[in-house]
């Protein structure tokens, strides 16, 4: 038996690397749209479009560069906030330490997202824009972006998020002006099929949260899986309310579908979730059991039965990255536990600075007109001060940030993706020496 599931592993595996080039392309798509609890949706949206591209005004300013940050403070994503927090702060001192951008300092206004179930980020991106912030970094959830993103594009202030990966935005139109570091869901979920083929995964249950994030990342990874050879039928994807007083009916039903393997896309609900698939014996340690960026934290486990999680894997995106950007991380924030979003937050920062200073302008608009630009076909560098010396000398930067190779695509997002391989262990937390890291996309 193991030898004919190394075999088959084997197989999808080799079909999955096919199917990178077709997600990456994109194609004639419908929108994803949840149906409620327990059904299923119409496919993801499409990538498949020519994303609009910002023009310089013709009027540079050089006010002082004002970011602000729209990252959860609170709601069901509040375990992501410290680390993007810190991974700006540490990006907006190491930019003034360098000058800072067209001989001003740059300021930080701290702002909270909360969730898409609250109007925080609303209230917030209000403070902001009159504030007179020239970008926003955030928001992390994709469906807290879609809130707000009208509100700030319209008002022409880049917003680049960290952390947003619903495909819905790549062609999203934005006026040029939405740009993230965070690669979209198509390719994570590819990253999640080849985990699950890799473990020998042959049937498979999806249950995923009714919202952009998890709609269109289930609708993915079906899709990747089902190009990969596994038979439509040996898999069931399922879509919840998120704020249902219960997810027994969505749990009886894998349960009766009896898969080897169940991925859970969700965010602090999947608490409840993994603890009532555990009481019915298909949780983690009974079935081979996934998460992914939504859940995937230390904070998941906090007030679980010792061990419950054990052995429970999934994907997040993540660049393996230098212990020397985790230190700058723990000196801004000791308590860090988790550093997922950190890297994408830092050089969502440096990027907006660097384009800054490109357009010799800290206008919006005159900063999207440089961001895709600056991540390709110039001169590689890798820190601030590097960077704005090569353009202070009339040269066209590269920049190559912690999380990697950017390389923006038009819609100004990675063209390809790194992801952390990650694990939790008996006492219901990431083991780091267990982790591991894949690439897809490019």
């Amino acid at each position: 038996m193991a030898q004919r599931t190394l075999l088959r592993a084997a197989a999808v595996l080799g079909a999955l690397s096919v199917v990178v080039a077709g997600c990456g392309s994109g194609g004639e798509q419908e929108a994803a749209q949840g149906d409620g609890p327990g059904q299923t949706t119409t496919g993801p949206p499409a990538t498949d479009c020519v994303p609009p591209q910002a023009q310089a005004s013709g009027s540079p300013s050089t006010e002082p560069l004002e970011i602000g940050s729209l990252l959860p403070e609170t709601g069901s994503l509040a375990f992501l906030g410290p680390p993007q927090y810190a991974g700006v702060d540490v990006a907006v001192e190491e930019i003034n330490a360098a000058g800072g951008v067209l001989d001003n300092p740059v300021t930080h206004i701290r702002g909270d997202s909360g969730d898409d179930t609250t109007d925080t980020a609303n209230q917030t991106v209000d403070r902001q824009l009159g504030q007179g912030v020239q970008a926003i970094v955030g928001a992390a959830a994709s469906g807290v972006s879609k809130l707000v993103i009208d509100k700030i594009t319209g008002a022409g202030v880049v917003e680049f998020s960290p952390a947003n990966t619903s495909d819905e935005f790549t062609c999203w139109q934005d006026e040029g002006l939405y740009f993230r570091t965070a690669p979209p869901d198509v390719l994570q979920s590819q990253a999640l099929a080849e985990l699950m083929a890799s473990d020998g995964a042959q049937r498979i249950s999806i249950l995923a949260r009714n919202d952009p994030y998890g709609a269109g990342l289930a609708d993915n990874t079906e899709q990747n899986l089902q190009a990969a050879g596994i038979p439509a039928d040996q898999l069931q994807k399922l879509i919840y309310d998120p704020n249902a007083a219960s997810f027994n009916a969505e749990i009886d039903q894998i349960r009766q579908f009896n898969p080897d393997a169940v991925a859970v896309i969700g965010f602090d609900e999947s608490k409840r979730i993994l603890t009532r698939m555990t009481e019915v014996q298909i949780g983690p340690g009974q079935k081979l059991v996934y998460g992914t960026d939504g859940n995937m934290g230390n904070a998941l486990g906090e007030g679980l039965p010792p061990g419950m999680l054990e052995g429970m894997k999934g994907t997040t995106p993540l660049t393996d990255l230098a212990g020397d950007f985790q230190q700058r991380l723990l000196e801004q924030d000791p308590s860090l536990v988790d550093f997922n979003y950190s890297g994408e937050s830092y050089d969502a920062v440096i990027l907006l600075a660097l384009a800054a200073e490109q357009a010799e302008s800290t206008k919006g608009v005159d900063i999207a007109s440089q961001l895709n630009g600056i991540t390709k076909d110039g001169e590689k560098c890798t820190d601030y001060a590097a960077c704005k010396e090569i353009i202070a000398d009339g040269g066209d930067v590269d920049y190559d940030g912690v999380t990697g190779t950017l390389d923006f695509t038009a819609a100004g997002e990675p063209g390809s993706g790194s992801y952390g391989v990650l694990q939790f262990d008996a006492q219901n937390q990431i083991d780091d020496a267990a982790t591991t890291f894949v690439t897809v996309g490019g």
